[in-house]
């Protein structure tokens, strides 16, 4: 198993040299997606806390990012950490307010979703931030302020977040904290039965979610060079993030890659193609069928399923 991870990982370093500038731009977004959805999988996979508004971390990791950058010219590889502690910040607040008042399901996913909009009706009415028009970021070439002419670069950074993030997370699966997680996802009163803190434990994985899913708004502004609120801060990201785990297979290291690498690409060439018969929104219809077809068929997700269609073909040597 190793050495065919070293092999994928070392194919993915020297793909750039063979893509064209289209097929570098949909890696981009399979890593960067992989990245988004690995962090949302850490408290919606893992812990069971179901979240449909992991926007409002990409948002506010940007606009804070972005604001620093261009109001006292604070380099983004800076600024990017600070959106992320903006972003743990607020999801600090979701976390102590939802679970301290013991919300489940569907409740805890509208508490979410009440949050993104409210950051997007914050940012909409302050000026400083561009208001409803957003900001847009001048290009000016300079690695520093986290812009690169060659596209090559954006497919290395989102390739070494991507990669990031499975290690963070990995770490966290193979920790107490990743056992706890699954603990309380399997079953919250029988693990605080059994001594575990179920609250410090959430509102643990919401922060760390959070920081993550916020840095990851750093690269979103500076790879767009454009924020507006309602892209920035809408239900539409927060689904975009939600679906690579949950396709791939959410509560697992591998889930939300192998999720990316099948909504990212199928995302860009339908989006493409039906674009260009004027018909922007068939592509939408795509993913709900899809979504459809997993929840039916593969409840637990792809990966699940291939894994266990691995281990049932015959082993060499095996009778």
């Amino acid at each position: 198993m190793r050495w065919a991870l070293s092999l994928a990982l070392l194919v993915l370093v020297i793909l750039p040299n063979f893509l064209g500038s289209y097929l570098l731009t949909v890696f981009i977004f399979i890593f960067f997606y992989a990245y988004l959805g690995q962090a949302w999988n850490l408290l919606g996979g893992y812990g069971g806390q179901i979240s449909l508004g992991h926007a409002a971390f990409v948002g506010v990791g940007a606009y804070t990012s972005t604001y620093l950058s261009m109001t006292y010219k604070l380099s983004p590889w800076i600024g990017m950490f600070i959106g992320g502690a903006a972003a743990a910040l607020l999801g600090g607040v979701i976390g102590y307010l939802g679970f301290r008042f013991g919300l489940r399901g569907f409740y805890f996913i509208l508490l979410t979703v009440a949050f993104a909009e409210i950051c997007r009706l914050i940012v909409s009415h302050l000026e400083p931030l561009g208001g409803a028009l957003g900001l847009f970021i001048t290009f000016t070439g300079n690695p520093w302020q986290f812009q690169f002419s060659d596209n090559r670069s954006y497919y290395y950074i989102a390739l070494g977040m991507m990669l990031a993030s499975v290690a963070i997370v990995g770490a966290v699966e193979r920790s107490r904290m990743g056992a706890y997680l699954v603990a309380i996802r399997e079953d919250e009163d029988a693990s605080e039965a059994l001594g575990v803190n179920a609250f410090a434990t959430k509102l643990a994985a919401i922060v760390l979610s959070a920081f993550l899913t916020g840095m990851g708004g750093t690269f979103y502004a500076n790879y767009l060079f454009s924020l507006q609120p309602n892209t920035a801060f809408g239900i539409p990201l927060s689904v975009e993030i939600i679906l690579r785990p949950i396709v791939g297979g959410s509560g697992t290291l591998v889930g939300p890659i192998l999720g990316s690498f099948i909504l990212s690409p199928l995302a860009e060439v339908s989006r493409a193609y039906f674009a260009r018969g004027g018909l922007s929104g068939v592509h939408l219809i795509i993913y709900g069928s899809l979504l459809i077809a997993v929840v039916l068929f593969f409840p637990r997700g792809a990966y699940p399923y291939l894994r266990g269609l691995l281990r049932r073909l015959p082993r060499r040597g095996a009778p």
